[in-house]
């Protein structure tokens, strides 16, 4: 089976891409490399070097996959309220763009990576698929009607899909100015021997879930869950303090985070449930906050002894 990966040079794409390899499918990569980088692709990909904005008709002809995992997106919050228009483009006009050769050359299901920014602030806790959506920012927006075009597609031209949307990914190959997850950023600020900076009381709660279970989730979308919505969580929230004391100890030493004021508009607490999700897709997260912390500081750690 043929696997065409939009933005799969990306952060959480690149992890997908060899999640897919090891499960045998055969793997094809779009991707603008504007935030995704060509080395986190492993070897035995066929690489395009392509806009998905841009035609995409000599791609899918020629690689006619079965299925798309389309991962390209804006994917930072700031960003969208600073330039709307660009991740309109991006998240909106290009994911129609990638629908349109997918039913042109009969792929046979689309999986699409969504965010659990569409809920925008909770009502209740733990956030199931069936909570309001509300977004709070463009980006939020721009995925929740990406989403509605994936599913008028389907009705209108009987294209399989599988919607996931993510709590807040992290892992190895996040970029601490791009995707700027608070991993990231605290990892690069503790590694260069600053103090990592924390808005409010830190007593914020979010849910956290590791790229390699985001990666696996992908894969298992693939042949299960047609037609459905799903989160991608650990269904666990972890305060930001939380954050800190398990880096203290994958880093064997004491943090003392700076701490300032709370940022307007930050919603409190969220984490997601993955009830549904476990049921239909028959995936589980595997990694706790420990372990995933530990691998991904470990990674950055032997990125910087190769660097010196």
């Amino acid at each position: 089976m043929k696997v065409l990966v939009t933005g799969g040079a990306g952060f959480i794409g690149s992890h997908v891409v060899e999640e897919l390899l090891l499960k045998g499918y055969q793997v094809s990569v779009v991707d603008n490399l504007i935030t995704g980088k060509k080395e986190n692709l492993p070897n035995g990909v066929t690489f395009y070097k392509v806009d998905i904005r841009d035609n995409l008709n000599q791609i899918f002809e020629k690689e006619n996959p079965d299925y798309v995992i389309h991962m390209a997106a804006q994917v930072s919050v700031s960003h969208s309220i600073s330039k709307p228009v660009y991740d309109g483009e991006q998240n909106i006009l290009a994911t129609i763009n990638v629908l349109k050769a997918c039913v042109q050359y009969k792929v046979k299901k689309i999986i699409f990576a969504s965010t659990a920014a569409v809920y925008g602030e909770p009502h209740y806790l733990p956030i199931d698929e069936k909570h309001e959506w509300k977004p709070i920012s463009f980006y939020g927006l721009s995925k929740l009607n990406a989403e509605s075009y994936i599913k008028m597609f389907s009705e209108l031209y009987a294209l399989n899909y599988t919607i996931l949307r993510y709590a807040n990914v992290y892992g190895m190959r996040q970029d601490a100015h791009g995707e700027a997850g608070v991993v990231a950023i605290f990892i690069e600020k503790i590694m260069k021997g600053d103090r990592p900076t924390i808005f409010g009381d830190g007593l914020q709660t979010r849910d956290f879930i590791f790229v390699k279970d985001v990666a696996k989730a992908n894969v298992a979308a693939l042949e299960n869950g047609d037609d459905m919505v799903f989160n991608v969580s650990t269904e666990k929230k972890t305060s930001v303090v939380e954050i800190i004391d398990e880096m203290a100890k994958a880093f064997n030493k004491e943090i003392f985070p700076q701490f300032t004021e709370e940022r307007e508009g930050d919603i409190r607490d969220s984490y997601l449930s993955n009830k549904i999700t476990t049921s239909e897709l028959g995936w589980e997260p595997m990694y706790t906050l420990s372990e995933g912390l530990h691998d991904t500081i470990s990674y950055y750690k032997n990125i910087a002894v190769e660097i010196i």
